[in-house]
């Protein structure tokens, strides 16, 4: 049962025997006729209906209608692709035109016959007036039809020449096979229960067998093979007399189409009518009885009798959730075409731009704005951060902006057209706004907006002058446009079912269409027409744009549909204030109307400085906070709450912790999967991990601006460290009598830090900022203390517990204390400004604000955030304060550190304090060496907290023995991954490799200090070796009776 193709081959040259390839729905199998043998082809398919093969190829092809794609595939069942997968509905038939490489297929669905390049390219509607359910077809194209008036029909292969060949006695017209040899066609007919033959031409019409419920056909010399559906099997019969029936193979799954695979089905002889050059064509070469024709890709205008243009001009463009169409307008067929997109889920909004011929449009489903090339190349995403429902767009072609409506934030917004620069426009007394269109040229953005209060509004584009425009007899305004050569505004209204005009202040309100609107949606005007999508009567439909006489359909039996474009490219072009220099703006230049014309704005956030044309270099007082897999930012400068993405080039994937330097504006973030502390600057540069080893769970962390030091809790290693901003001279403060330390929050001129612990006994604790001098402050009536925060100004604590549902505030010693908030639901981080506080609530998925001294006025920054997890409010302006270690370093060679009323030297993790109270050695004097095969580390003995620290050795892989040389302080190491000995410093430098042949399983390593030789053992080799400490004059000591030696020590005083 071998799957080869050349088992193809021997097959033909011994036997005429045919091998019968069929479709079986879950699967493709083939089976030979006259013995047993029966073999998968291709499984694990939903559901295939349609097949052909090409046998110089070795190819097979196949329709699923589950997926409604062609696929294709390699005859031994390897190289599965897609062929076409867009815009089919029902893909019943398909035929391959050997000699020309062309794919034709029947679409019941959509009622069309089309073709295409064998790879899907160049595909072309052939065939769709007065066609109702196409199915079979076989070539020279001849195809059954079972809609109400049943038929088989036959045409050239280019289309022309079309004739009724059958149309009585038909109804269930299914299978369809033409017998090259004799020809004739043969078909099955399954409410007739019959197969039938005719001359090609259709005459000599005659009976051959009456069966079940026959489904397809093939004949292969002087047989016929058939599926049917009613006994689940495959028969076959002789072609002339219809006697001799068998069963080839029953109790098959689902049986549908069926062909005999042999290379008499497909002789090479044929002639090629497009000869070696594609006939000269530009696009398609289709064969025309005995010449050819040149044909283009649907929509496409012939230029000459040999070549298509190589792009659309004009075209309506129109969204339907999950698909995005065109109905080109350069010729005469005006069928609609699915545009190539990847993963669009619910397409609402469209508008596009001829300058780079760029579509746009937006997803409610995933909620972006996305565009890609008119030809569904380039796809990318323009904008998906902060957005919830963004159901308006438009384009501002003069000055290359995007203007979009979010009826879930009720915002109207503007971005470059890739999305950059994005700013808020309006804000206030927006309820569900839904179309945008924009008039660049007046300077005037429109909009219609259909919450409690449905009206139509409009403003400068800059947001400048805003006025409702009509308010009365409205409910569902939808689809607005523009006619910018009488200068009037259309919309339509859903609800009264209505087509209306009026001047662009709202005046000369008049009804255009005001019958059989069952429910207008989408609206584009375009030359002296009006196109609208309609809901209900799945249609677009035309009008004369000034009387809305001569209606007309242009397309119908389409779900779902949404907006409505035509594309052009002569949309009016003029100079604007910005095509000047950007207006002489540093970030937007939007226009606005007459006399301004033009305004500056800035990105959302930052605010415009007093010269109305620069903005300030970046937000000066804002909240930050983590949402695990990214990181926000909410500006307090501007009048709403807005967030904003810190576009850091790197995934995160559990990001808890929050520290902003007010100094150099760097954002500093825990990650606790990623198991690292990095950070970045607020635009997203300069990204780098500064600590990425000894961390597991990082649930607090604080920056301390004044004292350039970074402090963080670790729930996982229960232990509070310190580090310079960059991660080096890293030290663990606390380490003992930990549970479960989660926030933590500094007072630089106090010289405290605090912190919460969860654990079993929650408590609220308070040290030095060395670690020194440590109290619990609170240890009653806590449950799970997340946030906490020092009000400086107000001398208080503050912290927040989601387990007794409260936030609480205390003075700086613990006393005093008192509820400010309660209930909340499950608070977690907490963070002051001003007069404010603000903190994340996993329960309620958002960020809230009160008052920080009584807990009133209590409101919601932003909600619909989930994962939300650490805030810090920053104010960049506010003064910092005193450093105490800022001369000269506190004095100190490595840490200064803040206690209270005084300063203290310290020294990286396990590395004591030298006499003098101020300096460092670089490493302990006592200290382990350990690996534990990725990681060599370190744990000091001269110091009590006996924690490890990893020594920064590059490329390890499997380290298993290591010693130290105390002479020139390296470590020597061996790696059974690498099969090598290396040295290196302590400090990670200078690393090189001493031994790098010849080594199998090197388990034990030992140096001799004094006489410069390194000692070590190989299980694998079964020996021991020698050799100095460079990894010359090596030499085998011992070979022989060893099993495998391990451990090995020298004793060199004694020899």
């Amino acid at each position: 049962k071998s799957r080869d193709v050349s088992g193809f081959s021997t097959l033909f040259t011994i036997s005429p025997e045919p091998v019968l390839l069929f479709a079986n729905r879950i699967d493709i199998r083939q089976v030979l006729p006259h013995r047993s043998e029966y073999t998968l082809l291709l499984n694990n398919l939903e559901n295939a209906i349609a097949l052909d093969f090409h046998h110089s190829e070795e190819l097979v092809f196949w329709s699923d209608v589950t997926l409604d794609r062609i696929m294709r595939a390699s005859l031994n069942g390897s190289n599965v692709e897609e062929v076409v997968s867009t815009g089919l509905e029902s893909p019943g038939g398909l035929a391959i035109d050997w000699i020309h490489n062309k794919l034709y297929w029947t679409d019941s669905g959509t009622s069309r016959i089309e073709v295409a390049n064998l790879d899907g390219t160049q595909r072309k509607v052939l065939l769709w007036q007065r066609m109702e359910k196409p199915r079979a077809i076989a070539l020279k194209i001849y195809w059954t039809d079972w809609g109400n008036m049943p038929c088989i029909e036959y045409a050239n292969m280019d289309g022309t020449n079309r004739k009724i060949i059958a149309d009585t006695h038909l109804f269930w017209p299914n299978g369809l096979t033409i017998d090259y040899a004799s020809h004739r066609i043969y078909w099955v007919d399954a409410k007739h229960h019959v197969i039938e033959r005719a001359d090609l031409d259709g005459k000599n019409r005659k009976a051959v067998i009456s069966l079940p419920h026959p489904f397809a056909i093939t004949v292969f010399e002087d047989s016929l093979y058939w599926t049917d559906w009613h006994t689940k099997s495959i028969n076959s019969a002789n072609k002339f007399t219809g006697k001799n029936q068998e069963v080839i193979r029953n109790k098959l799954h689902f049986p549908m189409d069926i062909h005999t695979l042999h290379p008499q089905r497909q002789p090479a002889g044929g002639r090629n009518r497009c000869g070696s050059n594609n006939g000269g064509c530009s696009h398609l070469c289709l064969p025309s009885n005995k010449t050819y024709t040149c044909a283009c890709p649907t929509g496409f205008r012939k230029v000459d009798h040999y070549n298509c243009a190589q792009s659309l001009d004009k075209f309506l463009l129109f969204t339907r959730r999950t698909d995005i169409r065109r109905i080109s307008f350069d010729n005469e067929d005006k069928l609609d075409d699915v545009i190539p997109l990847a993963d669009i889920r619910n397409a609402v909004a469209l508008d596009w731009d001829s300058s780079e011929r760029y579509i746009y449009w937006t997803d409610v489903t995933t909620d972006s704005i996305n565009r890609a090339k008119w030809d569904g190349s380039k796809q990318e995403v323009v904008v998906d951060t902060s957005l919830e429902s963004p159901a308006g767009l438009a384009i501002d072609w003069l000055t290359h902006k995007l203007y979009w409506t979010d009826a879930g934030t009720d915002r109207i917004e503007v971005s470059n057209t890739d999305g950059s620069m994005r700013t808020v426009l309006i804000w206030e007394n927006l309820d569900r706004p839904r179309d945008i269109v924009v008039d660049p040229i007046g300077g005037f953005m429109y909009w219609t907006d259909w919450g409690a209060n449905p009206k139509i509004e409009r403003a400068g584009m800059d947001a400048s002058n805003r006025t409702v425009i009509i308010s009365t007899n409205l409910t569902w305004p939808n689809g607005l446009a523009i006619d910018y050569s009488t200068e009037r505004l259309y919309w339509a209204d859903a609800s009264i079912k209505t087509i209306e005009y009026g001047n662009f202040d709202g005046s000369g309100r008049q009804v255009l269409i005001g019958s059989q609107l069952p429910h207008p949606f989408g609206l584009t005007l375009h030359e002296d027409r009006i196109y609208w999508t309609d809901w209900q009567s799945k249609s677009i439909q035309s009008a004369d744009k000034l009387t809305g006489l001569d209606r007309r359909t242009l397309a119908e039996n389409l779900e779902n549909l949404m907006d409505i474009h035509m594309f052009h490219h002569h949309r009016t072009k003029v100079q604007t204030p910005c095509s000047v220099n950007n207006g002489g703006c540093s970030h937007l230049c939007l226009l606005a109307p007459a006399p301004k014309a033009s305004s500056c704005a800035c990105p959302t956030g930052i605010n415009l400085q007093a010269d109305g044309k620069t903005c300030t270099h970046a937000m000066n007082s804002f909240l930050v906070f983590a949402r695990r897999t990214d990181i926000r930012m909410i500006s307090l400068d501007i009048p709403y709450f807005a967030d904003v993405v810190l576009p850091v080039s790197v995934s995160m994937k559990n990001t808890i912790a929050i520290g902003v330097d007010a100094v150099e504006g760097k954002v500093y973030w825990s990650d606790s999967t990623l198991k690292k502390i990095s950070r970045a600057n607020i635009n997203g540069s300069e990204y780098e991990d500064i600590i990425s080893a000894g961390l597991m769970t990082t649930d607090g962390l604080a920056v301390d601006s004044v004292g350039r030091k970074i402090y963080w809790t670790d729930t996982g290693t229960n232990r509070i460290e310190v580090a310079n901003l960059n991660g080096s001279m890293r030290k663990v403060l606390v380490w003992q009598n930990l549970d479960s330390p989660r926030a933590i929050a500094l007072f630089h001129e106090m010289g405290y830090m605090y912190w919460t612990d969860w654990g079993e006994h929650a408590k609220l604790e308070r040290s030095s900022m060395d670690g020194s001098d440590r109290v619990v402050l609170i240890n009653n009536n806590l449950g799970w203390p997340n946030g906490l925060a020092v009000d400086r100004a107000g001398s208080q604590l503050l912290w927040a517990d989601a387990h007794t549902e409260r936030i609480e505030a205390s003075d700086l010693n613990g006393s005093n204390r008192r509820t400010l908030v309660s209930p909340v639901q499950h608070p977690y981080g907490l963070t002051l400004l001003g007069p404010h506080m603000y903190w994340t609530d996993w329960q309620s998925r958002s960020i809230h604000r009160a008052d920080k001294d009584t807990g009133a006025n209590t409101i919601t920054v932003r909600s619909n955030l989930p994962g939300l997890m650490d805030i810090q409010a920053v104010d960049r302006a506010s003064s910092l304060g005193f450093n105490k270690c800022g001369r000269r370093n506190g004095g100190c060679s490595h840490l200064c550190l803040p206690r209270h009323n005084v300063t203290s030297c310290a020294c990286p993790t396990g590395i004591l304090l030298k006499s003098d109270g101020r300096s460092c050695d670089n490493l302990p004097e006592t200290f382990l060496l350990f690996s534990n095969r990725v990681s060599v580390r370190r744990i000091s003995l001269d110091t009590n907290d006996h924690t490890d620290v990893y020594v920064p050795v590059p490329e390890l892989h499997n380290v298993i023995s290591l010693d130290y040389d105390s002479v020139e302080r390296k470590l020597y190491y061996t790696d059974v991954s690498l099969d090598v000995i290396r040295r290196v410093n302590l400090d990670g430098s200078n690393m090189e490799t001493v031994i790098s042949q010849g080594l199998k399983t090197t388990d034990g390593l030992a140096v001799d200090w004094v006489a410069r030789n390194m000692y070590w053992t190989d299980t694998g080799r079964n020996t021991i070796e020698v050799a100095h400490l460079d990894g010359t004059s090596r030499k085998v000591l011992v070979n022989n009776s060893l099993d495998e030696p391990r451990a090995i020590a020298v004793f060199p005083s004694k020899g």
